[in-house]
């Protein structure tokens, strides 16, 4: 069987050299591309990614759009919306036949989804920039795929906030999601290390808010610093390409503006935003080192008035068709400042809250409303729970499960990133190599066995788990190699966790799975991902001498 990841609900296909004078195989030479009404948008993706690996042309067929016979093969894109009623949204199938090859969709991401199946069955050099040897002969199985995924939320949180990753590095990750079939792209574009998106009415908030002068290198227990200046933010352009970008790849992009917590670099900007009655917040600067920062937003209604300002700008550049939610943290807030302010003890009486966790909650109900009248939704990190919530917000589980199972059990929407279980800034091996270990061994067969829903949880509680995504915080992914070293291979596991109908985890066949990772890690190695080897990770990959903080034993299930 071809080693096709995420594993499809149902394939078969024959073996070369079962059949008659080829009868067992389609053979691909500068093949007809035949695109329906509605599938203009995968011709192009196939015309582009397929014909640079292939060197083929892809052009339509005459219009007589004979199939077989002594002409050439042909390669049919079909949108069948009855499938949504069969298999579900976003399911797809595929038919090879020795001169044709029909790619049906329920609709047009189902029918991407088609196509990226298609190219990981022509093998690895079809992920190629340029073709092969001349005269290489392009081979398919005849056989057929019907498929369709588990989840409608399956993503990848990239924090860009702590090491900025360019722009051309986010649609490479894009591309890297699409190849995964995942959907979800969440961009964490602020904290108190930087400010990476420009907001034109507060040019101060990538101006100064966008760089720090050094950073700690490695975990912040380490003595080590690197005293290069480190910054860099999206221009709104830029923010318009990548959204542009993903939305052709059928990812959706959910920007994160952190309120009240994790705010250093906005103060540092426009030091009003702070608490200046306890602290001198003209003094701060964007913060050079990790953990939880006490330098928090001010409870006033001038802070209110200058989010809604970010959030007006922020929505213009994440349109609600391809960006419905728009994440505001929401998490790690801590209270002494308010505290001990007078200006905050004044208002917790003045809006009757309970306390500073009041206030906390006092910040993410208003964004809450203010973003429901403009028809997005709201998501949070599970900490927004605290307080309660309106009853169209979204929560990220990510303490836990047990955030999830509160939010689920209360008619909450929720997506599940537990950190003992798909944090992937966690170390994925135990020995002494691992580039600054971080957290719990997480290996790939560890994120393989996640489950998204917990048992515990009723069938009606269990309708409202979106699905999951894995989180990359990169305080010690200083640039691209060492977040791919992070990433992968183990968001190859999680994309069929989240896409793929697996049975229990004690039950799933990780052999199997880690059987076909042979061919997808020659996918990787032609798309240049620079991944932890099976064999534990290369020289260039280690940190010899850089503290990490490990965690030794099996992860809380909580």
């Amino acid at each position: 069987m071809p080693e096709l990841i995420p594993e499809p609900r149902y394939a078969r296909f024959a073996r070369e050299g079962d059949g008659d004078d080829g009868a067992d195989v389609c053979v691909l030479d500068d093949p007809l591309l035949d695109a329906g009404p509605g599938t203009g948008g995968t011709a192009r993706w196939l015309r582009r990614e397929l014909g640079a690996a292939t060197g083929w042309e892809l052009p339509a067929p005459a219009a007589e759009r004979t199939y077989g016979g002594g002409g050439r093969a042909v390669i049919r894109l079909v949108l069948r919306p009855e499938l949504a009623r069969s298999v579900g949204a976003e399911s797809y199938e595929l038919h090879v036949t020795r001169r044709w090859v029909l790619l049906e969709g329920a609709d047009p991401a189902g029918l991407f989804y088609a196509a990226q199946t298609l190219r990981q069955l022509l093998g690895p050099e079809a992920y190629r920039r340029a073709p092969a040897a001349p005269g290489r002969e392009w081979r398919l199985p005849v056989g057929g795929v019907q498929d369709g995924p588990r989840f409608g939320w399956r993503g990848m949180m990239l924090d860009v906030a702590r090491h900025f990753m360019p722009k051309y590095g986010v649609l490479r990750y894009v591309d890297l999601l699409a190849a995964h079939k995942l959907n979800v792209l969440h961009l964490h574009l602020t904290d108190d290390q930087g400010w990476r998106v420009e907001i034109k009415r507060y040019p101060r908030l990538t101006e100064v808010g966008g760089w720090r002068p050094r950073s700690r290198w490695g975990h912040r227990a380490s003595p080590l610093w690197n005293e290069t200046p480190h910054g860099g933010f999206y221009t709104q352009d830029d923010i318009r390409e990548i959204v542009a970008y993903a939305a052709e790849r059928h990812v959706r992009v959910v920007p994160e503006i952190d309120v009240p917590g994790h705010s250093q670099a906005a103060i540092a900007a426009y030091p009003e935003l702070g608490n200046t009655d306890v602290v001198d917040t003209g003094a701060l600067e964007v913060w050079d080192d990790w953990g939880v920062n006490e330098n928090v937003l001010a409870p006033t209604e001038s802070v209110l008035r200058f989010y809604e300002g970010v959030f007006e700008e922020l929505l213009e550049l994440f349109p609600a068709e391809v960006s419905p939610f728009v994440h505001v943290g929401g998490d790690e807030c801590p209270k002494e400042q308010w505290r001990a302010s007078a200006l905050a003890q004044e208002r917790i009486r003045e809006l009757g809250v309970d306390g500073e966790d009041g206030l906390q909650s006092w910040f993410i109900r208003h964004f809450d409303g203010w973003l429901a009248e403009r028809g997005r939704r709201l998501i949070g990190w599970d900490e927004i729970l605290e307080g309660g919530l309106a009853p169209g917000a979204a929560v990220s589980s990510w303490r836990g499960y047990a955030g999830g199972i509160a939010a689920a059990e209360a008619g909450h929407d929720v997506v599940m990133c537990p950190e003992q279980q798909v944090y992937l800034d966690h170390r994925q091996a135990g020995g002494a190599d691992e580039p600054m270990p971080i957290g719990y061994v997480r290996s790939l067969e560890d994120v393989y066995r996640f489950e998204p829903v917990p048992p515990k949880l009723s069938a009606q509680a269990a309708s409202h788990v979106l699905g999951a995504q894995a989180n990359v915080w990169t305080e010690v992914m200083e640039n691209q190699s060492r977040v791919d070293y992070q990433v992968f291979p183990r968001l190859a596991a999680f994309a069929e966790v989240v896409w793929s109908r697996l049975p229990d985890p004690d039950e799933r066949d990780y052999a199997g799975f880690e059987a076909r990772m042979g061919g997808h890690y020659r996918r990787l190695d032609a798309l240049g991902v620079d991944y932890r080897p099976p064999g534990g990770p290369l020289p260039w990959q280690r940190r010899p001498g850089v503290l990490g903080r490990p965690i030794e034993g099996e992860p809380p299930n909580v």
